[in-house]
């Protein structure tokens, strides 16, 4: 393990969480190729449960022994027909997180943590988030005995607090500060001074959870049969997603099963783009600077006002070519909606912002219609009931006459019946 900013070496038997240095570094995992390569081929590969776990020599936890798991992964590659139709699109595809057991991509890094919290021996951990990752990680903890902590902001959507609540998850919700993330911030103290187990989707506190999506594109280029799409839009918030995208594609150029990478593209919301707009600065990846003010967007999943990740996210687009784009709410809400009614698939707003930004990107005319191109869609629609809601509005009420059933019909919905 390499620490991102000074560069201090560590080994995974000192079972470290954070650098010693205590710089804000991230423990990067670096593995040995050679003989990951020597130990696992496709053909191997290919005779393995889909789940994530069938990548188990891509990832950090030691022994299957150690491994906590609710049968995440797996999840399907949709081709979108009808909404590639409506885009001019050949070759789209929808990478559909919703199936997870929680219902979003946060399953597959905290299957990872907790395996990883039960190597270690915790018995207690903590986590800082608006809603997924602690529910996720909630989930993983009453599977594994781990008593979890969770602290959100005070915005934070009911539908995810039920879910920790129901898991079982001592939930704080932290009043919002201009001058920092609270939440991290009492994330930090349990962690630094009362030896809980830190836990967040990002890789600073947690080098390993950032392990866990990167197997999303290993089951991309599978379900591809061993093809690299052209691009990949990622919702991003403190990208660490896109940074275990990137991971994902790298670990297999490394063992020569594909020789390219797609182009990476990260989609955060106008209200919150503290990433996209580093990439727009062409920043220093060691220094990029915070949101200075409250985000402000319905994607809440996509809220992190510094991208703890981003130095690895920027260096993920540079590498792959890729690009950043800024999306309105009004175009993660249409999105959303095209998602269910062209393609079935229910979508919260952060999980719907991967295709708004795939939308912007056809505007500014950064996609070819032939290419192939994959949308992770990351949360299921349930679990921001309160935004539902608010934007699918209320179907009329009508009596039990078909008279009134037609009449109501042609005026509220623009059918004939």
């Amino acid at each position: 393990m390499k620490c991102s900013r000074c560069g201090r070496r560590l080994l995974l038997s000192e079972k470290p969480l954070t650098c010693p240095s205590k710089d804000l570094g991230r423990l990067d995992i670096v593995y040995d190729y050679e003989a990951i390569a020597e130990s696992i081929n496709r053909d191997v590969l290919s005779q393995r449960s889909f789940n994530m776990w069938r990548y188990m020599e891509f990832l950090p936890v030691p022994s299957r022994d150690y491994i906590v798991s609710l049968g995440e992964g797996g999840t399907p590659l949709l081709k979108a027909r009808r909404l590639g139709e409506k885009l001019g699109l050949r070759n789209l595809y929808l990478k559909d997180e919703t199936r997870n057991p929680t219902g979003s991509f946060k399953d597959r890094a905290m299957s990872v943590s907790v395996s990883m919290a039960v190597y270690f021996g915790f018995k207690k951990a903590v986590i800082a988030s608006s809603g997924n990752a602690a529910a996720s990680l909630a989930a993983y903890g009453a599977k594994a005995g781990i008593e979890v902590y969770a602290f959100v902001p005070d915005f934070a959507g009911y539908g995810k607090i039920a879910q920790l609540l129901y898991y079982g998850a001592k939930v704080f919700k932290v009043r919002w500060s201009e001058a920092e993330d609270p939440t991290v911030k009492m994330m930090r103290i349990l962690y630094e001074e009362h030896g809980f187990y830190p836990s967040p989707s990002f890789g600073v506190f947690n080098p390993y959870q950032v392990e866990g999506p990167k197997t999303i594109s290993m089951e991309i280029v599978e379900q591809l049969k061993w093809m690299v799409p052209d691009q990949v839009f990622v919702p991003t918030g403190a990208a660490s997603l896109l940074t275990g995208v990137f991971n994902g594609f790298r670990d297999f150029n490394m063992v020569g099963w594909i020789n390219r990478y797609p182009k990476l593209v990260a989609v955060q919301p106008e209200g919150n783009h503290p990433f996209v707009r580093a990439w727009r600065e062409r920043a220093d990846p060691m220094n990029i600077r915070p949101w200075e003010k409250p985000p402000d967007t319905i994607a809440t999943g996509l809220e992190d006002t510094y991208p703890w990740d981003g130095d690895a996210g920027l260096k993920a687009l540079y590498t792959t070519n890729g690009y950043g784009v800024v999306v309105s709410d009004k175009e993660i809400l249409d999105s959303m909606k095209m998602l269910a009614s062209l393609e079935g698939v229910f979508a919260e707003p952060s999980g719907a912002a991967g295709l708004a930004g795939l939308i912007k990107a056809i505007e500014e005319k950064q996609v070819d219609r032939d290419e192939v191109i994959v949308v992770l869609v990351t949360g299921h629609g349930l679990k921001d009931p309160d935004i539902i809601r608010k934007t699918a509005g209320e179907p009329p009420l009508i009596n039990p006459s078909v008279e009134e059933f037609r009449k109501v019909a042609r005026e509220f919905y623009g059918v004939l019946a």
